[in-house]
């Protein structure tokens, strides 16, 4: 990258160029243009807009385009939900644009605090899809599909000679043959 003080010497060098400048007139114009491209390099690396007042004098402005920190459930409106990666308005955020930002929906959830259950699209939306499922009856069918699978482990247990006393806590979830941890110093 190219240095401050040869940028400023290129730019009065044009300037000179052009028309007759003393020796005088070029110091001032070196001195001006470095601390002007010195002030613009600070403002860039923070991210603000230099803005020139009426007096002449630099003023820091913040950059408008810059997005403001907002709570992430508030990108989940009635209508539309917005990615928080790239700003873009949609219906619901599908695995697949998730995808460009090399993002899961679920590191996504949890990049933005939001629970892993929390469906990624707008709220009229969810709320159709409810009430379609309710209407379809899947509710109550859930519940009836429950209560069998848990009849049947309980008579596959019974078979086997086990009983069913004390619900098991890792119910519902396949048996896995774990290896004993190795002891230290040995």
């Amino acid at each position: 990258m190219r240095k401050l003080l040869d940028i400023a010497a290129e730019i009065v060098q044009a300037q000179a160029s052009v028309g007759q400048m003393s020796a005088d007139s070029i110091e001032q114009a070196l001195i001006k243009t470095f601390s002007t491209l010195q002030r613009m390099q600070r403002a860039e690396e923070k991210g603000i807009l230099l803005d020139k007042s009426v007096a002449g004098e630099e003023v820091f402005v913040e950059e408008e385009a810059a997005p403001a920190k907002k709570d992430p459930r508030d990108s989940i409106m009635d209508d539309k939900i917005i990615c928080l990666e790239c700003g873009t308005e949609m219906r619901q955020l599908t695995t697949k644009h998730l995808s460009s930002h090399g993002l899961t929906p679920r590191e996504y959830k949890k990049k933005y605090g939001f629970s892993l259950k929390q469906p990624l699209s707008a709220k009229s939306l969810t709320k159709a899809r409810s009430k379609a499922a309710k209407k379809r009856g899947l509710p109550e069918n859930l519940v009836k599909f429950l209560a069998e699978r848990k009849q049947k482990k309980a008579e596959a247990a019974a078979s086997e000679g086990g009983s069913t006393q004390g619900a098991d806590p890792g119910e519902g979830r396949p048996k896995v043959k774990r290896r004993p941890k190795a002891r230290k110093g040995a």
